[in-house]
């Protein structure tokens, strides 16, 4: 009858209404978010994603280690001032000691702002991302990114934001953050840092985004940190190149990083450029060291400095020495760029 219908009609109503009263009821008093909602406040801190697993993410026992790598090395004279470094973005027990000899020749006297330029390993870019968050967690503390930069490379159309789950998946950035707060701790002054995800880049590509961080470069009190590893070597690695003239693998391993790493001091991005094409190594910040390497070249030109400024090579180390096709290992290098000015 209709009297029974509009009586279920009324009890599924108020069944329903108890539900969603329930659900805000519950969702308030726990303080959560639904999934599909941003929530704002969350994307203003990225978070230490790899620590603990990567990295220690204990404060003390992070800053013990970090302390006794770069107290481990004399930083070279004849590099400083430096304006900016290359560094290993692996584990830090495998990259950590190396990354501090570059990291020792930062002087946080001299700078305001560190733009970090690292590859992509799990997003596919063409051009590059800059992060949305507004701070870089560490196990330190935090690292404040400057807007003002961020919204001057966007504006050029070249760059995207990156998500929070592509900003937290990728490890080439992070893994500079500890070394640079615990080397600008000294700072007596404010700082701020530019995390900047790099796609695979054509030449031309590399060119134009080297003419665009080459006004930055001009600035003295801005530092550049370009994170790579070099030769990834083995079947997982897909990369087995090897010449037996050199010794054993892991010696043909050296060889040729040491050829690369010849190649990237002249600073000529054409001398590199002939390397990659001959090689093809697998040096996965090489896109950033090659933006790197043109801006170093219109900056000297620019300046009327050509060949003062100068790139050395201060570090090289194995993860493992590869001693047969089963084998498997990463290179890594630190290198240390001397201002043009100091010539």
């Amino acid at each position: 009858s209709v009297p029974r219908i509009i009586g279920c009609l009324r009890f599924v109503w108020c069944c329903f209404t108890f539900i969603i009263l329930f659900s805000c009821f519950t969702s308030a008093s726990t303080g959560k978010t639904s999934q599909h909602t941003a929530d704002p406040a969350s994307m203003s801190k990225r978070v230490a994603s790899h620590s603990g697993s990567w990295y220690s993410d204990n404060r003390a026992e992070l800053d013990r280690q970090l302390t006794k790598w770069l107290n481990a090395v004399n930083p070279t004279s004849e590099l400083m001032p430096s304006r900016g470094i290359i560094a290993p973005h692996a584990g830090y027990s495998y990259s950590g000691p190396t990354a501090a000899h570059a990291y020792r020749h930062l002087d946080p006297s001299r700078v305001t702002r560190i733009f970090v330029l690292g590859p992509s390993h799990h997003y596919y870019l063409t051009g590059g991302a800059v992060t949305a968050h507004k701070f870089y967690s560490t196990p330190l503390g935090d690292l404040e990114v400057d807007q003002k930069v961020n919204q001057e490379l966007l504006a050029t159309g070249q760059f995207e934001k990156m998500s929070r789950d592509v900003d937290e998946e990728e490890h080439s950035l992070e893994m500079h953050m500890p070394y640079i707060y615990k080397m600008m701790e000294r700072a007596k002054h404010a700082y701020t840092v530019v995390p900047i995800m790099v796609g695979s880049l054509s030449p031309e590509k590399e060119a134009y985004f080297g003419q665009l961080f080459a006004k930055y470069l001009a600035d003295p009190q801005n530092f550049f940190v370009i994170s790579s590893d070099f030769c990834h070597w083995g079947q997982r690695f897909r990369y087995t190149y090897y010449d037996p003239s050199a010794g054993e693998i892991h010696q043909s391993i050296e060889r040729l990083d040491k050829e690369g790493m010849a190649a990237i001091e002249t600073l000529n991005p054409a001398t590199y450029h002939k390397y990659q094409e001959q090689f093809k190594n697998t040096i996965c910040g090489r896109h950033a060291i090659a933006i790197f390497m043109h801006a170093i070249s219109l900056d000297s030109r620019s300046r009327g400095v050509s060949g003062k400024y100068a790139l050395r090579f201060v570090q090289y180390a194995q993860s493992s020495a590869c001693r047969s096709k089963q084998d498997s290992s990463v290179s890594y290098a630190s290198a240390v760029l001397r201002d043009a000015v100091a010539a």
